[in-house]
């Protein structure tokens, strides 16, 4: 009976962490031949597998990071596995508000065209600081892609109807932003939190104001994803999550198929400013689509990047 209870514990286990690892996968074929797209930290994990899934369908593609070493390797990988030559790499380092400003002028001066930005690059729960002086995760999560994506606002209108999509997590939940002190470092998950609420508010509120326009907005939460982002932390820790990660983590391919649903599928249109998991629309907590918040986060967003 022992042996029994135990094999049929074991399977209940498996049955369970499978089911909870099943994600959708985009079955839109649609063709993206003459679109171009702008991946930021496209060199790994989500964003290389959103790249590839892009490409195969015909899409230019453009991958943003700051190590080039890495980038030009990864242009070949995804190039070999879209079988795609349209695929390039640009400097970015999204911890450097000037850095950004180079990157978007430099895109603008070379791209006629920007049909998909997709915020992609992310920073772990870490307590670090940014070039400019900002919590590294607020810093380079919300207000980077803050400002990239509006230097990048008006060519995203000219080449209408276009998308933005922001990676966020379902993490969001466990903090609200304290305006006060949107430049908190303290607690390393709770700085991460409030990143990931901002990458929310900053979605609605650009669905708001693109309203009309040609620009539709979409955040999305990939899931737990088995990817490098436990580089950032020590031998020990990452050791300690290697199990967790192997029972409760999905594919990085897997967890890009959200992200490349709502790059490519017209059913996401009505779905403006929305928060996505598991290629469809997903439920908020109440205070996460606070408009009020959400605006106050952009005027504020606009104040610390020097936006005018």
């Amino acid at each position: 009976m022992y042996v029994l209870g135990t094999v049929v514990a074991s399977l209940v286990c498996f049955l369970l962490l499978k089911w909870t690892k099943k994600r959708r996968f985009c079955l839109d074929t649609k063709r993206l031949h003459g679109k171009t797209v702008l991946i930021t930290g496209g060199y790994c994990g989500i964003g290389k597998e959103t790249a590839i899934g892009l490409a195969v369908r015909g899409a230019r593609v453009i991958i943003a990071c700051r190590d080039a070493g890495k980038a030009e390797e990864a242009v070949r990988e995804i190039r070999r596995a879209s079988c795609s030559m349209n695929v390039q790499h640009m400097e970015l380092d999204l911890a450097n508000l000037q850095s950004i400003r180079d990157f978007s002028e430099a895109l603008l001066k070379r791209e006629k065209r920007l049909d998909v930005l997709i915020n992609n690059a992310g920073m772990p729960c870490v307590l670090d600081w940014t070039d400019d002086g900002f919590s590294m995760c607020f810093g380079f999560n919300h207000l980077g892609h803050f400002l990239l994506t509006n230097l990048l606002l008006g060519r995203l209108k000219e080449s209408a109807p276009s998308r933005v999509i922001s990676l966020t997590s379902s993490m969001y939940k466990y903090q609200k932003l304290d305006f006060q002190d949107l430049n908190y470092n303290i607690v390393p998950f709770f700085t991460y939190c409030r990143s990931k609420l901002a990458n929310i508010y900053f979605t609605q509120e650009l669905a708001r104001m693109m309203e009309g326009k040609g620009v539709t907005a979409y955040s999305v939460h990939p899931g737990f994803v088995h990817s490098n982002w436990t580089s950032h932390f020590s031998t020990v820790f990452r050791m300690l999550l290697w199990l967790v990660m192997v029972l409760f983590s999905v594919p990085c391919e897997a967890a890009a198929q959200t992200v490349i649903h709502c790059a490519v599928a017209d059913e996401v249109l009505q779905h403006n400013g929305k928060f996505f998991f598991d290629c469809q629309p997903a439920k908020l907590h109440p205070f996460a689509e606070d408009e009020g918040a959400a605006k106050k986060l952009w005027e504020a967003s606009e104040r610390m990047v020097n936006l005018t």
